[in-house]
């Protein structure tokens, strides 16, 4: 669906639309959109909800529900809304990407690896949902696996920052220190803020080059 825009006459538009057809969903949808967009996330909620219940496929909707929970700290609700994202929409993989989040942030680590390879199996091409499962594993004690999707994830991406630094915990974790302090280094070199407290512990490892 494509995004609304923000402007005061698109929003009297759409309220307009909805003075005369009060079960419209795809205006209650566009000024959910708008109250998120703008911030009004307490606004944006009832506009959602009214877009589901007066459609069927509005696997948006609850996609953008999940969002609006995720930054009022709801994980239990973003994983619930996400979920039914894909209840609507079985082959999005981003739904699958955003409850693999929500878990993982939850330490279900088995659920959310579930999750974040049916979004791979979907989209390989999500490079955070790479991320997150290299994430999982590590949460799992399953370093040499975090390492392996790590790796992957880095050709994938060179220049993600964060996916160099946290293979670099993973190297660190394994003893393999010049590994550990090549991917360090490419974090810092995109731009990433590798943890002070990580970079003391790699101190007593960098030969004079790499200090």
């Amino acid at each position: 669906m494509k995004e609304p825009q923000c402007s005061e006459e698109f929003i009297a538009q759409q309220r307009q639309i909805l003075a005369e057809n009060p079960e419209c969903a795809n205006s209650q949808y566009n000024l959910g959109v708008v109250m998120m967009q703008q911030g009004r996330l307490d606004e944006a909620i009832p506009f959602f909800e009214e877009a589901i219940a007066n459609s069927g496929r509005m696997f948006e909707a609850w996609v953008n529900l999940g969002y609006i929970y995720f930054k009022k700290g709801n994980l239990e609700k973003v994983a619930e809304a996400n979920k039914k994202a894909i209840e609507i929409e079985p082959r999005y993989a981003r739904g699958y990407a955003n409850l693999g989040f929500a878990y993982l942030q939850m330490g279900r680590t088995d659920e959310a690896i579930e999750a974040l390879e049916k979004a791979l199996e979907l989209n390989p091409d999500i490079v955070q949902a790479w991320n997150n499962l290299a994430n999982a594993y590590m949460q799992k004690d399953d370093v040499d696996k975090a390492i392996e999707i790590g790796e992957k994830l880095v050709k994938m991406a060179p220049n993600f920052g964060l996916a160099h630094n946290n293979l670099g915990y993973a190297y660190y974790t394994k003893g393999l220190y010049d590994k550990a302090i090549k991917h360090v280094n490419e974090a810092m070199k995109h731009g990433f803020q590798v943890h002070p407290e990580f970079l003391e512990l790699l101190k007593p490892y960098r030969k004079d080059e790499d200090r």
